[in-house]
């Protein structure tokens, strides 16, 4: 069965260039389509980007247009006013300047100035890609830094899953104070696997009793304030054969019974190699939404993005219950213009606090 064309569908796709394609147009009409992801190929200079929005708006209003946009090396709008936001590290870095050089407690002055600045990063990322006209990013990374893998690196706040939790929560907290979701990844947890699963395989052989005590923690800890969760392209061989994403035992045995999560679950990109293992684009997707997902990102490959569109069928129930999660993450009112932005008090106060600890 194919999706209504009153509720969003379950696949998030990109689209080509600066400006909408007529293929562009045709993928976004399909009613399976229920998001478009933008990365930094569609952005030129605000006006461009805003112009964009507003177009993918224009012809469907009940699609969610998202980024990744985290800060640090992974921010898809750098120029043109948007503030270069630092490195979730830098976060956690703060947090650790306590004058005994030994982890800072929630209490002390370092870890209070940390999760003021990570509000504040939260709300100067979600302002202005709002207002641009972005309803959502896919932010923060919840995955904790052991040095080992360099495609997370200094993306993770901390190798503590109580540092992450907290700032995680704070710059949640930024994020909703300028009208946007987050959406924690990479679950149960991205950190300990080498591999980048953009080119291959990663697999972590740790216990399952192990994710679960150290890099699940701030999935557990955050409950509530958790909108959406990203799985990881990752085998975990002592809990699953196959990757997170594609799991029906962390994705509806752990996260969803035993963690009680009800939000959105986004798999990551069905065109990475980590996914190559589910089979093809089609099956990758039945595979993804069969284990628990709400919806799919395909990126990067359009011909990919037409297959799926083409030949995915989905029941009526997982149409309805994906849409009723995804509507949950779209904006409930309209956001002030980047003029306004720049003047307003709270957009100020917050990029004060980011300089004060030259973070940006």
């Amino acid at each position: 069965m194919v999706a209504s064309k009153n509720q969003a569908g379950p696949i998030t796709l990109d689209v080509v260039g600066l400006e909408l394609t007529s293929a562009d147009r045709r993928r976004i009409k399909d009613p399976l389509t229920g998001g478009v992801i933008l990365f930094g190929r569609n952005y030129a200079n605000r006006k461009q980007f805003t112009a964009l929005t507003s177009s993918i708006k224009a012809l469907r209003p009940d699609v969610l247009i998202s980024i990744d946009h985290e800060g640090g090396r992974v921010q898809r709008c750098r120029s043109d006013g948007f503030t270069h936001l630092p490195a979730m590290r830098q976060l956690g870095e703060l947090w650790m300047r306590s004058p005994q050089k030994s982890k800072a407690s929630y209490s002390s002055e370092p870890a209070i100035e940390a999760m003021a600045a990570a509000t504040a990063c939260g709300y100067i990322l979600a302002a202005e890609l709002r207002a641009c006209g972005v309803d959502f990013s896919f932010t923060p990374v919840l995955d904790l830094d052991f040095g080992r893998s360099g495609v997370i690196g200094d993306r993770a706040f901390s190798s503590d899953p109580q540092i992450v939790y907290a700032l995680a929560k704070a710059l949640n907290a930024g994020l909703q104070l300028a009208g946007m979701a987050n959406c924690g990844k990479h679950f149960p947890g991205h950190g300990w696997a080498e591999a980048d699963s953009h080119v291959a395989i990663p697999v972590d052989d740790r216990p399952l009793k192990a994710i679960l005590e150290c890099d699940a923690k701030p999935y557990e800890w955050l409950d509530l304030s958790l909108a959406a969760v990203m799985p990881a392209h990752v085998i975990y061989p002592k809990v699953d054969a196959l990757p997170a994403g594609f799991s029906r035992i962390w994705l509806r045995d752990i996260l969803r019974k035993q963690m009680a999560f009800e939000g959105v679950i986004f798999s990551d990109d069905l065109s990475m190699e980590g996914a190559s293992v589910a089979g093809d684009v089609v099956k990758g997707a039945n595979l993804a939404l069969d284990a628990g997902c709400d919806a799919v990102l395909i990126c990067n490959r359009p011909d990919l993005a037409d297959r799926l569109l083409s030949e995915l069928s989905v029941s009526k129930t997982k149409l309805v219950e994906s849409a009723r999660r995804q509507q949950k993450l779209m904006p409930t009112s309209q956001f002030m213009n980047w003029t306004h932005l720049q003047a307003h008090a709270e957009y100020q106060h917050a990029r004060q606090v980011l300089l004060k600890h030259k973070l940006i």
